[in-house]
């Protein structure tokens, strides 16, 4: 089959957060399977002044029309470092920033605009491309109006749209309807209007031909009005298309036996490595080296959903023991503030990096004893199934993926039946506390302690059948008669 996936976020870009992670392993997995798979990104800043980047300029150029204004979309081409074809859209109007989205909280007051032209610059290449692909998967809001489009102009397109992250919907005025060219029908319930707003990802759910998120608990969530963020009657009225396909982790890059990031790889039989990998992080970030209490650590977006509201809170318990703290990622300045503000008040025990470093990504997984995952939204739970792997203990808040990927720990039961985390199940600060106490009574058993590392270490979440999953619904969506063709 041949598949182009679409995303406003994708390799080779360098932050926090699944659906990078996602873009990533699920093309190149895909791709093993024998599938043609390409995938589409704007080119932002960051991306043009990468020089380990080699993109070259397709030459093809094309006029897209924003409400009344033309834009010219440039194509380049490159490739993923697993191999897999990348194209990015060139308009430095709208994408030669500092970020993404916005800067310093605030989104960029012309995003419907950019991405409208990014949607329409998406499908004006695979109407372009030789031969034609047959799928266009596209990702969360900012992807979101192309089935919309193809839906207008019935082009030969199926379309499947995956939900990352529902509570960000594209969601603006609604004379911005104004700049999609869409015929005015398609402002309506039935369509792209939400509330008297244009909604980006409420028009992939209705026009999408099939809809699918990251695991088959946050389905469920999405479809109740608790964790509908507001689309869960559209979502009820389209679950008839609606699937739930749990991601898998890529232990190509995620593997402490194999991790060239690290000073000393490790597994569940040989500790020795984590040890060295916990003096290093703790060298680097200028935390007390002893004693010896639990390391936690966190690699995310920095964002309410993320569970911080319930998090910062208990900063001042946990940080009067004897623990220390590792927080990596970028998001609400409010956040942001608040964990700065932390980390000069326990210099010793707490520290904060706000830029997305790869390295240090991989070394918090590996040096921490445990990983914190406070998510009020968890859909489908990536940094769990990391942390399983480099025998970093999970407490986390039970939602989306982690149902399926955290075993809580339960002393009643045999050991080799007694889980390898520790689940709260109310979204509270004394819940959350109440978990990592538990946890922190435990830690020096170290008996006890290394045989829920050796637990969460022998866990596999591999890609494989998360790929066959996306496979059959691709299979199913085309029919017999196309693939034979």
């Amino acid at each position: 089959m041949r598949i182009l996936m679409i995303s406003a976020e994708g390799p080779p870009l360098q932050r926090a957060g699944a659906l990078v992670d996602v873009l990533d392993a699920l093309p190149h997995e895909l791709r093993e399977r024998g599938h043609e798979v390409s995938l589409v990104l704007p080119f932002y800043r960051e991306l043009r002044e990468n020089n380990s980047i080699d993109a070259e300029d397709t030459g093809v150029t094309v006029d897209i029309r924003v409400g009344d204004k033309n834009y010219v979309a440039e194509y380049f081409e490159s490739r993923t470092s697993t191999g897999v074809q990348v194209f990015f859209v060139r308009c430095d109007e709208f994408y030669d920033r500092p970020e993404i989205y916005g800067e310093h909280g605030t989104p960029y007051e012309d995003n419907p605009a950019r991405f409208i032209f990014f949607n329409k610059a998406a499908i004006e290449l695979a109407r372009r491309l030789t031969p034609a692909p047959q799928i266009l998967h596209v990702h969360d809001w900012a992807a979101a109006l192309i089935p919309a489009y193809v839906h207008a102009h019935n082009l030969p397109f199926a379309t499947v749209l995956t939900i990352h992250r529902l509570a960000e919907q594209g969601s603006f005025w609604g004379l911005d309807f104004g700049l999609t060219n869409l015929p005015q029908r398609f402002f309506s319930l039935r369509g792209v209007e939400f509330f008297g707003r244009l909604n980006f990802l409420k028009g992939g759910i209705v026009f999408a031909d099939r809809i699918t998120t990251v695991s088959e608990h946050h389905k469920h969530e999405i479809l109740r009005p608790e964790g509908g963020c507001g689309l869960d009657a559209v979502l009820r009225e389209n679950a008839h298309k609606l699937s739930g396909i749990l991601h898998g982790a890529d232990y190509a890059r995620w593997n402490p036996e194999t991790d060239s990031l690290l000073p000393a790889r490790f597994n569940s039989e040989k500790f020795w490595g984590k040890m060295i990998c916990r003096d290093a992080l703790l060298e680097d970030m200028r935390l007390a080296p002893a004693p010896r209490g639990p390391v936690f650590g966190m690699v995310t977006r920095v964002v309410a959903e993320k569970g911080f509201g319930i998090l910062t809170p208990l900063f001042d318990r946990m940080l009067s023991d004897d623990v220390r703290l590792i927080i990596l990622g970028e998001g609400d300045p409010g956040f942001e503030t608040t964990l700065a503000i932390a980390s000069r008040r326990y210099p010793a025990r707490f520290a904060y990096r706000r830029h997305y470093d790869e390295r240090l990504a991989h070394l918090i997984e590996a040096a921490s004893d445990i990983t914190l995952v406070p998510s009020q939204f968890e859909p489908g739970g990536l940094i769990a199934m990391y942390s399983l792997r480099y025998g970093a203990i999970p407490i986390a808040h039970a939602s989306g993926g982690i149902q399926e990927i955290i075993q809580d720990y339960d002393p009643t039961l045999p050991p080799a039946q007694a889980g390898y985390g520790f689940l709260c199940y109310n979204y509270s600060s004394d819940a959350f506390w109440d978990s990592i106490k538990r946890a922190r009574f435990l830690f020096p058993d170290r008996t006890l302690w290394t045989g829920l590392m050796r637990r969460a270490m022998e866990r596999e979440f591999s890609w494989a059948g998360s790929a066959q999953r996306y496979e059959d619904l691709y299979r199913g969506l085309l029919g017999e008669s196309e693939l034979a063709a």
